[in-house]
C-alpha cells in the first residue's frame, strides 16, 4: 500500500512575491482593469491597502493625490519606492501585515483592489468595516474582491481565504452613493474561472 504525500501549498504571500518579481523583471506595470476603473474616482488623501506593485498608487500620486500605499510584500513595496524615487513622485509606501490592520486616521479615499479575499472571512469582513469607518464624510471607498463562483484557487492559502457573496459588497455599503458596481468573469489556468466584483461608493455627508 503506497501513500502519496502532496507537497505543502504555497502561501498567498509566496505566490504574489514570485508574481511581483516576475512583473518587475519584465517591467510589467500596466494598470489592471479594476485599477483603471477606480483611478478617475480618486482624489485628495488616499489610502491604498494591498497595493501590490503600486501601479494604482503611483498613478494616483502622479495625478496629485497624497497616497499612503501598504502591502504585505516587501518585494512589491521596495519596487514601488524605487519607481516613485525615479519619477520624483512623493508617496508613502510601507510593508505591513494588513490582516488585522486598523487605519490610524481617516482619508478622502480608501482603496482595496484584490486584497480581502486572501484573508479568512472574519478578518476580511472586519477589515472592510474598518475601511468604511476610515472614509471621511463624502469620501470614497473602492473595493475589488473575488466572489462565489470562482473556481481558480491556486493563489489561496487553504485555510485563509474568502469568496464574498455576489451582492455582499453592495449590501455592505447600504446608504452610500454607488458610483461603480461591476461584476466581471475572467478565465484562469486549467479552464478555471475568476469571478470579481468591483465597487466604488461615496460615503454619506
Amino acid at each position: 500500500m503506497s501513500t502519496t504525500i502532496e507537497p505543502p501549498r504555497q502561501s498567498a504571500l509566496e505566490f504574489f512575491d514570485r508574481q511581483f518579481r516576475r512583473q518587475a523583471e519584465a517591467q510589467d506595470y500596466a494598470l489592471n482593469p479594476f485599477e483603471r476603473a477606480v483611478l478617475p474616482q480618486l482624489q485628495g488623501d488616499v489610502l491604498d491597502l494591498g497595493c501590490g506593485l503600486g501601479n494604482l498608487a503611483l498613478a494616483a500620486a502622479e495625478r496629485g493625490c497624497r497616497v499612503t500605499a501598504l502591502d504585505s510584500s516587501s518585494t512589491a513595496i521596495a519596487d514601488l519606492a524605487r519607481r516613485a524615487r525615479e519619477r520624483g513622485v512623493a508617496l508613502e509606501a510601507h510593508s505591513a501585515d494588513l490582516r488585522h490592520y486598523v487605519p490610524a486616521r481617516d482619508y478622502d479615499c480608501v482603496v482595496s483592489i484584490g486584497l480581502l479575499m486572501f484573508f479568512a472571512c472574519g478578518d476580511a469582513r472586519r477589515l472592510l468595516a474598518r475601511m468604511r469607518e476610515a472614509v471621511r464624510p463624502g469620501g470614497l471607498a473602492a473595493v475589488n474582491v473575488l466572489v462565489e463562483g470562482t473556481t481558480y484557487m491556486e493563489m489561496f492559502d487553504p485555510d485563509a481565504y474568502c469568496l464574498f457573496g455576489r451582492n455582499e459588497l453592495g449590501d455592505s455599503f447600504t446608504g452610500w452613493e454607488v458610483l461603480l458596481s461591476r461584476h466581471e468573469d475572467f478565465p484562469a489556468p486549467g479552464n478555471m474561472l475568476k469571478r470579481f466584483h468591483t465597487l466604488a461608493a461615496r460615503a454619506p455627508q
